[in-house]
């Protein structure tokens, strides 16, 4: 019996969630690179531009959409 895996989706499409790439943890697009990868780098003190050069299959437009969707997010629940 064959399974399609379901493919979900965030942040305009730049991140990705699929059962079957590491058991459904939020990726960056076209990679299997966690997304939480770039928030525990920063939150870890390192540099934006030393998470890209870490990990080139990332675009620097790519983390900072991601970035912005985060903050949106955050903003969103919170009331003015």
């Amino acid at each position: 019996m064959s399974v399609v895996a379901e493919n979900k989706s965030a942040a305009g499409g730049l991140v990705v969630s699929n059962p079957g790439v590491l058991g459904g943890t939020p990726v960056f697009r076209g990679t299997r690179l966690p997304v939480q990868t770039l928030f525990d780098y920063l939150a870890d003190g390192l540099s934006f531009d030393y998470f890209l050069e870490t990990f080139e299959g990332v675009t620097r437009q790519q983390a900072q959409a991601v970035l912005r969707y985060g903050w949106q997010r955050i903003a969103a629940e919170l009331p003015r």
